[in-house]
């Protein structure tokens, strides 16, 4: 097998520089060290200010660095800019940071002697096999195993800055004492800090959670349940067209839709190995039969074991194949409430999820149709070049798996061919396969360089065996169907979410919810204005009227805030002409037009989606 590539696509809109551009100004190696060095200044300037702190850990992580610390008084803004003009006044001084490999007793001992209880708990964690290392910086010192930057003055002292403290409990346990945690961002050069600072305005700007909510598209209600999202009749039309637009295209390209209940006996996600390896992530319910006999259920946590007993129901020849099955199926799974996020992280969640079942020969074939409806759907959503192909494939030392290295070589060398057929930008993920079968995951990154997974495609040798799915091939004898699993949106929540902060809430004409207001100049304008809103509904153009008695600028501020794309202003010469004011959001121009002139131009670019 050819070795394995892993390619970088970039994407650049509006002016914003990515993550993945500001890291390819830097060693990347170079920079974990940078933001490891910080995190050491950081503890060592919060225990000169305030030597009663105690300190526990400061790793670098993903844009920066944090460290805990146990200190009785919490830490204020005010002490946040004393800490930083220390760890500058550190930087300047030049200091090497020096490895020093220690005994393990007389590590013992200094722990116990300097009064460091955290530390001394890490220490004794430690393999006795493994030597104890600490880094020296001037007289102040920290257990750690590196690595770091030699000196100093390798940290820029204006390309550092502290960002926020929360709380964190000792080892993520609550049972533990609660500590403060300061979180840091460290870069090479000040340039790369004031982007990375103009970057994350900007994505606070475009918070889908913000938005959402400022929007009208999505609440969520503590009565009702954390991570189980409510859509209002605007977010409602939102995901519709979106259902609406995948659903008429897999009618093209030859799939079924179906429907399936949200809950299912456990035994079901036994035959299929689900329960085994996510019960803890699952809803579990129970029932009394009519014989008194509880029995065991559980909200679906996934569809394909649905769509399997919907195939099993029948027996298929192989003129029958390929079966494709589609579904918008709601499903559910117990995420941790300190993960949960606004839509990208959900515990219930609707899945555009299909699974075709095929011959052997026709595997090929129809991976590749499916990874081009995945790409018709990405160009469609205007989304841009900026994706790579992850190969999910399974870890060979790992046990998580099921079925034979023969059935997951097969798989995985099918996905391998067509991403070299098709000429994919990928790169291969060991360890990333789902338990039945390797996949190929689509990889977008957004306006802002962060990365996110969207549409899938999975090979499944494994799920047909446990269910022993079979056909009548041509000659009389029965034999398994392989399966291919799919979702080109993925989870709806997240896409929907990924969507509102790509587009900063300016989505195309054919998404929005809203896709023209009426802004009729004065009261005796209404019924005109009505008028014209009923003329755009009949075209089936989604349209509003602002009847409010504000004054005509404050519509205009109204509906640009709503991020309607386009403003109607109508009023006396209108109405006797038969016309209507155009406020375009795609030109930013005014201009007067026909109303029927009007329809036939949004119609096409709604039929268009442009």
């Amino acid at each position: 097998m050819p070795q394995w590539r892993l390619q970088f696509s970039i994407f650049v809109m509006a002016g914003l520089q990515s993550e993945q551009d500001i890291l390819r100004q830097s060693d990347p190696e170079k920079l974990h060290r940078i933001r490891h060095s910080t995190s050491h200044l950081l503890a060592m300037a919060v225990q000169k200010l305030f030597p009663e702190t105690k300190v526990t850990i400061g790793p670098a992580i993903e844009n920066g660095f944090y460290y805990d610390f146990d200190r009785p008084t919490p830490f204020t803004p005010d002490d946040l800019k004393k800490i930083e003009k220390e760890m500058r006044r550190i930087v300047q001084q030049k200091l090497p940071m020096v490895r020093e490999e220690v005994p393990r007793e007389q590590m013992r001992e200094r722990l116990v002697a300097l009064g460091e209880p955290y530390k001394l708990e890490i220490f004794e964690g430690f393999d006795p096999q493994v030597p104890v290392t600490l880094y020296r910086t001037g007289d102040w010192w920290d257990l750690c195993a590196g690595p770091h930057v030699e000196s100093t003055a390798e940290i820029h002292p204006n390309a550092f800055k502290l960002r926020s403290v929360s709380a964190a409990y000792w080892r993520g346990d609550e049972t533990r004492p609660q500590l403060q945690r300061i979180y840091g961002t460290a870069w090479e050069t000040p340039e790369q800090l004031e982007e990375f600072l103009r970057r994350e305005e900007e994505a606070k700007r475009r918070d889908h959670r913000k938005l959402g909510r400022e929007l009208g598209l999505f609440t969520f209600s503590d009565q009702v349940g954390p991570g189980l999202p409510l859509w209002t009749p605007k977010g409602t039309l939102l995901r519709q067209t979106l259902e609406d637009f995948l659903r008429k295209e897999q009618v093209k390209r030859g799939y079924q839709q179906v429907i399936t209940p949200h809950i299912a006996r456990v035994d079901l996600f036994k035959t299929s190995g689900h329960w085994f390896k996510y019960k803890d992530d699952m809803f579990p319910l129970m029932a009394t039969s009519e014989e008194g006999d509880e029995e065991g259920f559980v909200m679906k946590p996934m569809n394909c074991p649905m769509h399997i007993q919907i195939y099993k129901s029948e027996l298929h020849s192989y003129r029958d194949l390929p079966i494709r099955l589609a579904e918008f199926g709601t499903v559910y799974r117990y995420e941790q409430s300190g993960e949960l996020g606004g839509l990208t992280r959900v515990r219930g969640f609707t899945v555009d999820d299909s699974h075709l079942f095929v011959t052997p020969e026709q595997l090929d074939d129809e991976f590749k149709k499916v990874v081009d409806l995945i790409q018709f759907v990405f160009q469609s959503l205007q989304l841009g070049d900026s994706f790579s192909a992850r190969l999910s494939f399974r870890d060979p030392t790992s046990d998580k798996y099921i079925g034979s290295d023969e059935v997951w070589e097969k798989a995985q060398s099918a996905i391998f061919k067509a991403a070299e057929d098709l000429k994919l930008n990928y790169f291969v993920a060991e360890g990333e396969a789902a338990f039945y079968g390797p996949k190929l995951d689509f990889i977008f990154r957004d306006v802002l360089g962060r990365e996110w997974q969207l549409g899938t495609v999975q090979v499944d040798y494994n799920l047909p065996e446990r269910f022993d799915l079979e056909y009548v091939a041509e000659d009389g004898s029965r034999r398994r169907p392989v399966m291919i699993h799919r979702a080109p949106f993925g989870s709806l929540e997240r896409l929907v979410g990924i969507l509102i902060e790509h587009y900063a809430g300016e989505f195309p004409l054919w998404l929005s919810p809203e896709q023209v207001r009426v802004l009729p100049v004065t009261d005796e304008f209404a019924g005109y204005a009505e008028s014209v809103k009923d003329r755009l509904l009949a075209a089936n153009i989604r349209a509003a009227v602002d009847g409010t008695s504000e004054r005509l600028s404050k519509k205009i501020r109204n509906g640009e805030v709503a991020k309607v794309p386009v403003l109607l202003v109508v009023g006396e010469k209108e109405a006797q002409t038969g016309t209507v004011a155009v406020r375009d959001r795609s030109d930013r121009q005014q201009s007067t037009q026909s109303l029927e002139d009007l329809v036939a131009t949004l119609q096409a670019r709604i039929t268009q989606r442009t």
